[in-house]
């Protein structure tokens, strides 16, 4: 399996903290199968990962937000104290905004709902490790609900309007460039003037930010 996004010779490094014995051969496993990536190692608590993932120092780590005795989203915290670098990604059941905002204030990157199709899974880990913020389109909703109108986003063009309600619905970087007819590096560019006008720094909240307004 190779993702849109990604390259022949990359191999990104990824560790899985989950408890549910399934879901984590699951993820190995489709990792494992994807090329460019390889799952260096897994965790059933987060005990043992805040343990290990500082030594092994994996480009991304893939978190389940409800793990047995320190939560996710706690781990997350302190992971990110440990191993700054660490880009994490939620992979969760749950879709209520108590948890999202909580894991997305420990310094998680990414959320996505655990129902997410394989091959959205797969293209989220690449959109993560090339710098953006994934999250599933019922994530977004929930993210932009709790934001008020923001008179910054009247300094916005068309098309980088338009490329924020790609981002909304879950659209990566490279669909955003087939859909529009322009290139991934043009893409880039309309993301970073988007966060210079919102004064953000993540996709999640210049999403929040546009939705909130509309």
């Amino acid at each position: 399996m190779q993702p849109q996004g990604s390259l022949p010779n990359e191999r990104t490094t990824i560790v899985v903290v989950e408890d549910t014995h399934e879901y984590r051969q699951f993820l190995q496993t489709l990792i494992n199968n994807t090329q460019g990536l390889r799952c260096i190692a897994t965790f059933a608590n987060a005990e043992d990962a805040l343990k290990h993932v500082p030594r092994l120092q994996p480009h991304l780590v893939l978190m389940d937000i409800g793990l047995p005795r320190m939560s996710g989203a706690q781990c997350a915290e302190r992971l990110k104290h440990l191993y700054p670098q660490a880009q994490i990604m939620m992979l969760t059941i749950f879709d209520d905004s108590d948890r999202i905002f909580e894991a997305l204030q420990a310094g998680a990157t990414g959320y996505l709902l655990k129902k997410t199709p394989p091959p959205q899974i797969i293209q989220a880990i690449f959109d993560l490790r090339d710098g953006g913020a994934p999250m599933s389109s019922q994530i977004a909703r929930k993210v932009v609900e709790v934001f008020k109108p923001d008179p910054l986003i009247q300094t916005l063009t068309v098309r980088e309007k338009e490329i924020l309600g790609y981002l909304a619905k879950g659209y990566s970087y490279k669909e955003i460039a087939e859909r529009l007819t322009i290139s991934v590096k043009t893409v880039n560019r309309h993301i970073y003037n988007i966060y210079e006008k919102l004064h953000v720094s993540s996709n999640i909240e210049a999403v929040a930010k546009f939705f909130g307004h509309r």
